[in-house]
Protein backbone atom coordinates (compact mmCIF):
# COMPACT_ATOMS: atom_id res chain seq x y z
CA UNK A 1 0.00 0.00 0.00
CA UNK A 2 2.75 2.48 0.86
CA UNK A 3 6.12 0.90 -0.06
CA UNK A 4 9.11 2.19 1.95
CA UNK A 5 6.87 5.09 3.03
CA UNK A 6 5.27 2.60 5.42
CA UNK A 7 7.46 4.35 7.98
CA UNK A 8 5.42 7.52 7.39
CA UNK A 9 2.22 5.46 7.68
CA UNK A 10 3.33 4.26 11.09
CA UNK A 11 4.16 7.85 12.05
CA UNK A 12 0.69 9.13 11.11
CA UNK A 13 -1.01 6.14 12.73
CA UNK A 14 1.08 6.64 15.86
CA UNK A 15 0.12 10.32 16.12
CA UNK A 16 -3.58 9.47 15.69
CA UNK A 17 -3.36 6.63 18.21
CA UNK A 18 -1.57 8.91 20.67
CA UNK A 19 -4.50 11.34 20.55
CA UNK A 20 -6.84 8.49 21.46
CA UNK A 21 -4.37 7.28 24.10
CA UNK A 22 -4.31 10.76 25.70
CA UNK A 23 -8.09 10.58 26.08
CA UNK A 24 -7.70 7.27 27.90
CA UNK A 25 -4.88 8.72 30.01
CA UNK A 26 -7.01 11.72 31.01
CA UNK A 27 -9.83 9.43 32.10
CA UNK A 28 -7.39 7.13 33.89
CA UNK A 29 -6.09 10.11 35.84
CA UNK A 30 -9.42 11.69 36.75
CA UNK A 31 -11.37 8.46 37.25
CA UNK A 32 -8.97 5.69 38.31
CA UNK A 33 -11.37 2.75 38.05
CA UNK A 34 -11.14 -0.70 36.52
CA UNK A 35 -13.06 -1.19 33.28
CA UNK A 36 -11.22 1.24 30.98
CA UNK A 37 -13.56 2.55 28.26
CA UNK A 38 -16.60 1.00 29.94
CA UNK A 39 -16.14 2.92 33.21
CA UNK A 40 -15.30 6.16 31.38
CA UNK A 41 -18.41 5.90 29.20
CA UNK A 42 -20.59 5.16 32.24
CA UNK A 43 -19.33 8.18 34.15
CA UNK A 44 -19.63 10.63 31.27
CA UNK A 45 -22.52 9.42 29.09
CA UNK A 46 -24.52 6.87 31.05
CA UNK A 47 -25.45 3.25 31.48
CA UNK A 48 -26.85 2.42 28.04
CA UNK A 49 -23.75 3.37 26.06
CA UNK A 50 -21.54 1.93 28.78
CA UNK A 51 -23.33 -1.42 28.42
CA UNK A 52 -22.67 -1.41 24.65
CA UNK A 53 -19.03 -0.42 25.06
CA UNK A 54 -18.53 -2.95 27.84
CA UNK A 55 -19.56 -5.82 25.57
CA UNK A 56 -17.46 -4.32 22.76
CA UNK A 57 -14.42 -4.46 25.02
CA UNK A 58 -15.20 -8.04 26.05
CA UNK A 59 -15.43 -8.97 22.36
CA UNK A 60 -12.21 -7.11 21.59
CA UNK A 61 -10.12 -8.71 24.32
CA UNK A 62 -11.59 -12.21 23.99
CA UNK A 63 -11.15 -12.43 20.23
CA UNK A 64 -7.80 -10.65 20.50
CA UNK A 65 -6.50 -13.24 22.94
CA UNK A 66 -7.79 -16.10 20.81
CA UNK A 67 -6.30 -14.71 17.60
CA UNK A 68 -2.90 -14.18 19.21
CA UNK A 69 -2.96 -17.73 20.57
CA UNK A 70 -3.68 -19.04 17.07
CA UNK A 71 -0.90 -16.87 15.65
CA UNK A 72 1.46 -18.23 18.33
CA UNK A 73 0.48 -21.78 17.40
CA UNK A 74 0.70 -21.10 13.66
CA UNK A 75 4.14 -19.55 13.97
CA UNK A 76 5.49 -22.53 15.89
CA UNK A 77 3.83 -24.87 13.38
CA UNK A 78 5.53 -23.01 10.51
CA UNK A 79 8.92 -23.33 12.20
CA UNK A 80 8.32 -27.10 12.45
CA UNK A 81 7.25 -27.35 8.76
CA UNK A 82 3.61 -28.08 9.59
CA UNK A 83 4.29 -30.95 11.97
CA UNK A 84 1.71 -29.79 14.55
CA UNK A 85 -1.15 -29.24 12.08
CA UNK A 86 -0.45 -32.48 10.21
CA UNK A 87 -0.39 -34.50 13.45
CA UNK A 88 -3.65 -32.90 14.65
CA UNK A 89 -5.46 -33.50 11.35
CA UNK A 90 -4.32 -37.13 11.31
CA UNK A 91 -6.05 -37.64 14.68
CA UNK A 92 -9.15 -35.39 14.47
CA UNK A 93 -9.62 -34.95 10.75
CA UNK A 94 -10.63 -31.67 9.08
CA UNK A 95 -13.66 -29.49 9.78
CA UNK A 96 -15.45 -28.05 6.75
CA UNK A 97 -17.92 -25.62 8.33
CA UNK A 98 -17.92 -21.97 7.25
CA UNK A 99 -17.07 -20.31 10.57
CA UNK A 100 -14.87 -23.09 11.94
CA UNK A 101 -11.15 -23.48 11.38
CA UNK A 102 -9.68 -26.25 9.22
CA UNK A 103 -8.70 -28.26 12.28
CA UNK A 104 -9.07 -27.88 16.07
CA UNK A 105 -6.03 -25.96 17.26
CA UNK A 106 -5.24 -27.78 20.50
CA UNK A 107 -1.95 -25.92 20.99
CA UNK A 108 -3.75 -22.53 20.88
CA UNK A 109 -6.21 -23.85 23.49
CA UNK A 110 -3.35 -24.86 25.79
CA UNK A 111 -1.56 -21.53 25.28
CA UNK A 112 -4.65 -19.59 26.47
CA UNK A 113 -4.96 -21.80 29.55
CA UNK A 114 -1.26 -21.41 30.42
CA UNK A 115 -1.47 -17.62 30.01
CA UNK A 116 -4.50 -17.51 32.32
CA UNK A 117 -2.69 -19.58 34.96
CA UNK A 118 0.27 -17.19 34.71
CA UNK A 119 -1.99 -14.21 35.42
CA UNK A 120 -3.73 -16.06 38.26
CA UNK A 121 -0.62 -15.89 40.45
CA UNK A 122 -1.15 -12.15 40.93
CA UNK A 123 -0.44 -8.80 39.34
CA UNK A 124 3.14 -8.39 40.55
CA UNK A 125 4.36 -11.83 39.48
CA UNK A 126 2.68 -11.66 36.08
CA UNK A 127 4.07 -8.13 35.64
CA UNK A 128 7.62 -9.42 36.24
CA UNK A 129 7.10 -12.15 33.63
CA UNK A 130 5.61 -9.68 31.18
CA UNK A 131 8.45 -7.20 31.75
CA UNK A 132 11.06 -9.90 31.17
CA UNK A 133 9.47 -10.98 27.89
CA UNK A 134 9.13 -7.35 26.79
CA UNK A 135 12.80 -6.60 27.49
CA UNK A 136 13.86 -9.68 25.53
CA UNK A 137 11.58 -8.65 22.68
CA UNK A 138 13.05 -5.14 22.62
CA UNK A 139 16.56 -6.59 22.48
CA UNK A 140 15.61 -8.68 19.47
CA UNK A 141 13.99 -5.67 17.78
CA UNK A 142 17.16 -3.65 18.40
CA UNK A 143 19.19 -6.45 16.80
CA UNK A 144 16.92 -6.49 13.75
CA UNK A 145 17.19 -2.70 13.38
CA UNK A 146 20.99 -2.85 13.70
CA UNK A 147 21.28 -5.61 11.08
CA UNK A 148 18.84 -3.82 8.80
CA UNK A 149 20.90 -0.64 8.71
CA UNK A 150 24.17 -2.65 8.59
CA UNK A 151 23.05 -4.45 5.42
CA UNK A 152 21.20 -1.40 4.08
CA UNK A 153 21.21 -0.73 0.36
CA UNK A 154 19.92 2.74 -0.42
CA UNK A 155 19.28 1.68 -4.02
CA UNK A 156 16.22 -0.18 -2.73
CA UNK A 157 14.60 3.25 -2.42
CA UNK A 158 15.68 4.30 -5.93
CA UNK A 159 13.38 5.12 -8.83
CA UNK A 160 14.17 1.66 -10.24
CA UNK A 161 12.11 0.13 -7.45
CA UNK A 162 9.47 2.86 -7.40
CA UNK A 163 11.18 5.33 -5.06
CA UNK A 164 10.53 5.97 -1.39
CA UNK A 165 6.84 6.79 -1.93
CA UNK A 166 5.75 4.64 -4.91
CA UNK A 167 2.02 5.03 -4.22
CA UNK A 168 2.08 8.69 -3.29
CA UNK A 169 0.34 10.36 -0.35
CA UNK A 170 -2.79 8.29 -0.91
CA UNK A 171 -0.80 5.11 -0.33
CA UNK A 172 0.68 6.54 2.86
CA UNK A 173 -2.78 7.41 4.22
CA UNK A 174 -4.18 4.01 3.23
CA UNK A 175 -1.26 2.34 5.00
CA UNK A 176 -1.82 4.54 8.06
CA UNK A 177 -5.43 3.33 8.33
CA UNK A 178 -4.13 -0.24 8.44
CA UNK A 179 -1.20 0.54 10.76
CA UNK A 180 -3.59 2.15 13.26
CA UNK A 181 -4.49 -1.26 14.66
CA UNK A 182 -0.84 -2.03 15.36
CA UNK A 183 -1.04 0.49 18.23
CA UNK A 184 -4.06 -0.92 20.04
CA UNK A 185 -3.39 -2.09 23.56
CA UNK A 186 -2.68 1.20 25.30
CA UNK A 187 -6.09 0.93 26.93
CA UNK A 188 -4.60 -1.87 29.05
CA UNK A 189 -2.64 0.84 30.88
CA UNK A 190 -5.73 2.80 31.87
CA UNK A 191 -7.57 -0.47 32.61
CA UNK A 192 -5.13 -1.06 35.48
CA UNK A 193 -5.31 2.51 36.83
CA UNK A 194 -7.26 1.33 39.89
CA UNK A 195 -4.25 -0.76 40.89
CA UNK A 196 -1.72 2.06 40.44
CA UNK A 197 -0.29 3.83 43.50
CA UNK A 198 -0.26 7.26 41.85
CA UNK A 199 -2.52 7.11 38.76
CA UNK A 200 -2.50 10.87 38.17
CA UNK A 201 1.22 10.65 37.45
CA UNK A 202 1.92 7.09 36.34
CA UNK A 203 -0.95 6.60 33.85
CA UNK A 204 -0.14 9.57 31.54
CA UNK A 205 3.61 8.90 31.83
CA UNK A 206 3.25 5.21 30.99
CA UNK A 207 0.89 5.97 28.10
CA UNK A 208 3.12 8.56 26.44
CA UNK A 209 6.35 6.58 26.94
CA UNK A 210 4.86 3.33 25.66
CA UNK A 211 3.37 4.99 22.57
CA UNK A 212 6.67 6.75 21.85
CA UNK A 213 8.77 3.58 22.20
CA UNK A 214 6.36 1.48 20.13
CA UNK A 215 6.07 4.14 17.42
CA UNK A 216 9.83 4.59 17.09
CA UNK A 217 10.26 0.81 17.00
CA UNK A 218 7.73 0.38 14.18
CA UNK A 219 9.25 3.20 12.13
CA UNK A 220 12.84 1.96 12.50
CA UNK A 221 11.90 -1.65 11.67
CA UNK A 222 9.98 -0.48 8.59
CA UNK A 223 12.98 1.55 7.42
CA UNK A 224 15.42 -1.29 8.13
CA UNK A 225 13.25 -3.85 6.33
CA UNK A 226 12.83 -1.80 3.14
CA UNK A 227 16.55 -0.94 3.12
CA UNK A 228 17.55 -4.62 3.32
CA UNK A 229 15.38 -5.74 0.39
CA UNK A 230 13.14 -3.96 -2.14
CA UNK A 231 9.59 -3.66 -0.86
CA UNK A 232 8.36 -5.73 -3.83
CA UNK A 233 10.46 -8.67 -2.60
CA UNK A 234 9.16 -8.70 0.99
CA UNK A 235 7.47 -11.94 2.01
CA UNK A 236 4.23 -10.92 3.78
CA UNK A 237 4.04 -14.23 5.65
CA UNK A 238 7.52 -13.98 7.18
CA UNK A 239 8.91 -10.55 6.35
CA UNK A 240 11.88 -10.31 8.70
CA UNK A 241 13.21 -13.91 8.44
CA UNK A 242 12.97 -13.80 4.64
CA UNK A 243 14.73 -10.42 4.49
CA UNK A 244 17.51 -11.59 6.81
CA UNK A 245 17.92 -14.70 4.67
CA UNK A 246 18.19 -12.53 1.55
CA UNK A 247 21.21 -10.69 3.05
CA UNK A 248 22.71 -14.03 4.24
CA UNK A 249 22.13 -13.39 7.97
CA UNK A 250 20.49 -16.76 8.45
CA UNK A 251 21.63 -17.03 12.06
CA UNK A 252 19.44 -14.05 12.94
CA UNK A 253 16.29 -15.98 11.99
CA UNK A 254 16.39 -17.78 15.31
CA UNK A 255 16.62 -14.49 17.19
CA UNK A 256 13.61 -13.22 15.23
CA UNK A 257 11.71 -16.38 16.17
CA UNK A 258 12.43 -15.75 19.86
CA UNK A 259 11.32 -12.13 19.53
CA UNK A 260 8.11 -13.12 17.75
CA UNK A 261 7.21 -15.63 20.44
CA UNK A 262 7.94 -13.11 23.20
CA UNK A 263 5.93 -10.41 21.45
CA UNK A 264 2.89 -12.63 20.93
CA UNK A 265 3.08 -13.86 24.53
CA UNK A 266 3.06 -10.33 25.96
CA UNK A 267 0.13 -9.42 23.69
CA UNK A 268 -1.78 -12.46 24.89
CA UNK A 269 -1.08 -11.64 28.53
CA UNK A 270 -2.19 -8.04 27.93
CA UNK A 271 -5.56 -9.12 26.51
CA UNK A 272 -6.24 -11.64 29.28
CA UNK A 273 -5.09 -9.09 31.89
CA UNK A 274 -7.65 -6.44 30.91
CA UNK A 275 -10.66 -8.68 30.20
CA UNK A 276 -11.36 -9.81 33.82
CA UNK A 277 -11.14 -6.20 35.01
CA UNK A 278 -13.82 -5.11 32.55
CA UNK A 279 -16.07 -7.97 33.73
CA UNK A 280 -15.38 -6.91 37.33
CA UNK A 281 -16.37 -3.28 36.65
CA UNK A 282 -19.62 -4.27 34.88
CA UNK A 283 -20.49 -6.69 37.69
CA UNK A 284 -19.84 -4.02 40.35
CA UNK A 285 -22.36 -1.77 38.56
CA UNK A 286 -25.00 -4.50 38.41
CA UNK A 287 -24.80 -5.12 34.65
CA UNK A 288 -23.43 -8.66 35.07
CA UNK A 289 -23.76 -11.43 37.65
CA UNK A 290 -22.71 -10.38 41.15
CA UNK A 291 -20.18 -13.18 41.70
CA UNK A 292 -17.99 -11.67 38.96
CA UNK A 293 -17.07 -8.85 41.35
CA UNK A 294 -15.63 -11.19 43.97
CA UNK A 295 -11.90 -10.76 44.65
CA UNK A 296 -9.60 -13.59 45.64
CA UNK A 297 -8.05 -12.72 49.02
CA UNK A 298 -4.65 -14.23 48.21
CA UNK A 299 -4.05 -13.13 44.62
CA UNK A 300 -6.13 -9.91 45.00
CA UNK A 301 -7.62 -10.36 41.53
CA UNK A 302 -11.07 -11.56 40.27
CA UNK A 303 -10.19 -15.24 39.82
CA UNK A 304 -13.63 -16.33 38.59
CA UNK A 305 -13.46 -13.68 35.84
CA UNK A 306 -10.02 -14.90 34.82
CA UNK A 307 -11.24 -18.51 34.61
CA UNK A 308 -14.22 -17.54 32.45
CA UNK A 309 -12.07 -15.29 30.26
CA UNK A 310 -9.34 -17.88 29.79
CA UNK A 311 -11.71 -20.75 28.98
CA UNK A 312 -13.83 -18.64 26.60
CA UNK A 313 -10.77 -17.42 24.70
CA UNK A 314 -9.34 -20.95 24.66
CA UNK A 315 -12.50 -22.46 23.13
CA UNK A 316 -12.68 -19.70 20.51
CA UNK A 317 -9.03 -20.32 19.62
CA UNK A 318 -9.67 -24.07 19.50
CA UNK A 319 -12.59 -24.09 17.06
CA UNK A 320 -13.19 -20.89 15.16
CA UNK A 321 -11.75 -19.35 12.02
CA UNK A 322 -10.85 -15.90 13.31
CA UNK A 323 -10.53 -13.98 10.03
CA UNK A 324 -14.07 -12.55 10.15
CA UNK A 325 -14.13 -12.32 13.93
CA UNK A 326 -11.00 -10.15 13.89
CA UNK A 327 -12.82 -7.73 11.58
CA UNK A 328 -15.56 -7.41 14.20
CA UNK A 329 -12.85 -6.85 16.81
CA UNK A 330 -11.46 -3.95 14.78
CA UNK A 331 -14.92 -2.40 14.46
CA UNK A 332 -15.48 -2.70 18.20
CA UNK A 333 -12.08 -1.16 18.94
CA UNK A 334 -12.74 1.82 16.71
CA UNK A 335 -16.19 2.34 18.27
CA UNK A 336 -14.69 2.26 21.78
CA UNK A 337 -12.01 4.82 20.86
CA UNK A 338 -14.56 7.12 19.24
CA UNK A 339 -16.93 7.09 22.21
CA UNK A 340 -14.12 7.61 24.74
CA UNK A 341 -12.86 10.61 22.75
CA UNK A 342 -16.37 12.05 22.67
CA UNK A 343 -16.83 11.31 26.36
CA UNK A 344 -13.73 13.38 27.21
CA UNK A 345 -15.42 16.42 25.70
CA UNK A 346 -18.59 15.77 27.68
CA UNK A 347 -16.66 15.25 30.92
CA UNK A 348 -14.67 18.47 30.50
CA UNK A 349 -17.74 20.62 30.02
CA UNK A 350 -20.00 18.81 32.45
CA UNK A 351 -20.59 20.89 35.62
CA UNK A 352 -18.33 19.96 38.52
CA UNK A 353 -19.85 18.20 41.54
CA UNK A 354 -21.34 20.23 44.37
CA UNK A 355 -19.16 18.49 46.98
CA UNK A 356 -16.26 20.59 48.16
CA UNK A 357 -13.71 17.83 47.56
CA UNK A 358 -14.77 17.36 43.92
CA UNK A 359 -13.44 13.83 44.00
CA UNK A 360 -16.02 12.28 41.62
CA UNK A 361 -17.00 9.82 44.32
CA UNK A 362 -13.46 8.49 44.73
CA UNK A 363 -12.00 8.66 48.24
CA UNK A 364 -8.79 10.64 48.52
CA UNK A 365 -5.86 9.30 50.50
CA UNK A 366 -3.32 11.25 52.50
CA UNK A 367 -0.30 9.98 50.61
CA UNK A 368 0.57 7.56 47.80
CA UNK A 369 1.91 5.12 50.38
CA UNK A 370 -1.52 4.86 51.97
CA UNK A 371 -2.88 3.35 48.75
CA UNK A 372 -1.44 -0.06 49.64
CA UNK A 373 -4.19 -2.52 50.61
CA UNK A 374 -6.64 0.33 51.12
CA UNK A 375 -9.69 -1.56 49.89
CA UNK A 376 -11.15 -5.02 50.31
CA UNK A 377 -10.97 -5.54 46.55
CA UNK A 378 -7.20 -5.33 46.47
CA UNK A 379 -7.41 -2.41 44.06
CA UNK A 380 -5.67 0.35 45.99
CA UNK A 381 -7.24 3.70 46.50
CA UNK A 382 -10.79 2.87 45.48
CA UNK A 383 -13.70 2.15 47.77
CA UNK A 384 -15.73 -0.86 46.74
CA UNK A 385 -18.91 1.18 47.22
CA UNK A 386 -17.75 3.78 44.69
CA UNK A 387 -19.44 2.41 41.57
CA UNK A 388 -19.60 4.02 38.15
CA UNK A 389 -23.30 4.78 38.69
CA UNK A 390 -22.53 6.84 41.83
CA UNK A 391 -19.89 8.79 39.95
CA UNK A 392 -22.34 9.42 37.11
CA UNK A 393 -24.91 10.76 39.57
CA UNK A 394 -22.34 13.04 41.21
CA UNK A 395 -21.44 14.52 37.84
CA UNK A 396 -24.98 15.39 36.77
CA UNK A 397 -25.33 18.60 38.80
CA UNK A 398 -25.03 22.28 37.87
CA UNK A 399 -26.73 24.97 35.80
CA UNK A 400 -26.14 27.39 32.92
CA UNK A 401 -23.46 29.98 33.60
CA UNK A 402 -24.75 33.57 34.03
CA UNK A 403 -22.76 34.97 31.09
CA UNK A 404 -24.56 32.54 28.77
CA UNK A 405 -28.06 33.37 30.00
CA UNK A 406 -29.00 34.43 26.45
CA UNK A 407 -28.86 30.72 25.50
CA UNK A 408 -31.65 29.92 27.99
CA UNK A 409 -34.36 29.65 25.27
CA UNK A 410 -32.23 27.09 23.44
CA UNK A 411 -30.84 24.91 26.22
CA UNK A 412 -32.83 25.98 29.29
CA UNK A 413 -35.10 23.57 31.08
CA UNK A 414 -33.00 20.53 30.16
CA UNK A 415 -30.93 18.18 32.24
CA UNK A 416 -27.45 19.49 33.07
CA UNK A 417 -24.90 18.35 30.48
CA UNK A 418 -27.52 17.42 27.89
CA UNK A 419 -26.57 20.32 25.59
CA UNK A 420 -22.94 19.24 25.48
CA UNK A 421 -23.92 15.61 24.96
CA UNK A 422 -26.22 16.59 22.08
CA UNK A 423 -23.46 18.66 20.48
CA UNK A 424 -21.03 15.75 20.76
CA UNK A 425 -23.49 13.40 19.04
CA UNK A 426 -24.13 15.92 16.26
CA UNK A 427 -20.38 16.60 15.95
CA UNK A 428 -19.61 12.86 15.62
CA UNK A 429 -22.37 12.17 13.09
CA UNK A 430 -21.46 15.23 10.98
CA UNK A 431 -17.75 14.32 10.99
CA UNK A 432 -18.56 10.74 9.94
CA UNK A 433 -20.93 11.96 7.21
CA UNK A 434 -18.28 14.38 5.94
CA UNK A 435 -15.70 11.61 5.73
CA UNK A 436 -18.15 9.21 4.04
CA UNK A 437 -19.21 11.84 1.52
CA UNK A 438 -15.61 12.58 0.51
CA UNK A 439 -14.84 8.85 0.30
CA UNK A 440 -17.85 7.86 -1.80
CA UNK A 441 -18.24 10.98 -3.91
CA UNK A 442 -17.07 10.48 -7.51
CA UNK A 443 -18.08 13.87 -8.90
CA UNK A 444 -16.30 17.21 -8.57
CA UNK A 445 -19.24 19.45 -9.50
CA UNK A 446 -20.13 22.51 -7.45
CA UNK A 447 -23.24 20.78 -6.09
CA UNK A 448 -21.09 18.04 -4.58
CA UNK A 449 -19.14 20.66 -2.61
CA UNK A 450 -22.28 22.06 -0.94
CA UNK A 451 -22.72 19.07 1.44
CA UNK A 452 -19.07 19.44 2.47
CA UNK A 453 -19.61 23.10 3.31
CA UNK A 454 -22.80 22.41 5.26
CA UNK A 455 -21.30 19.54 7.25
CA UNK A 456 -18.15 21.54 7.97
CA UNK A 457 -20.24 24.43 9.29
CA UNK A 458 -22.14 22.03 11.55
CA UNK A 459 -18.85 20.69 12.94
CA UNK A 460 -17.52 24.21 13.59
CA UNK A 461 -20.83 25.29 15.18
CA UNK A 462 -20.71 22.33 17.56
CA UNK A 463 -17.17 23.28 18.53
CA UNK A 464 -18.29 26.80 19.42
CA UNK A 465 -21.22 25.44 21.40
CA UNK A 466 -18.76 23.35 23.44
CA UNK A 467 -17.15 26.57 24.59
CA UNK A 468 -20.52 28.18 25.35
Amino acid sequence: MAGPATALSFLLAGITSTLAALCYAEFGTRIPRAGSAYAYTYVSIGEFWAFIIGWNIILEYMIGAASVARAWSGYLDALLDGAISNATISVTGEMHETLLSRYPDILAFVICIVASLTLAVGVKTSAYINNGLTILNLLVISLVIFLGFYYADISNWSVKHGGFMPFGLGGVLTGAATCFYAFVGFDSISASSEEAKDPSRSIPTATILSMAVVGIGYILVALALTLMVPYTSINPEAALPAALGAVHADWAKYAVAVGAVCGMTTTLLGSLFSLPRCLYAMSADGLLFGFLSNINNKAQIPISNLIISGLSSAFIALLFDLEKLVEFMSIGTLLAYTIVSAAVIILRYRPTPVSEEKDFGIPQLDSPGDREDSSPTGTPGTDVESSSSEMFESLTVGRLRPQYAWLEPLVGGRAPGSAVSTCVYIFTVAAAALSAHNLLSKSTSIWMIVPDIVLSLIVVACKFLFNF
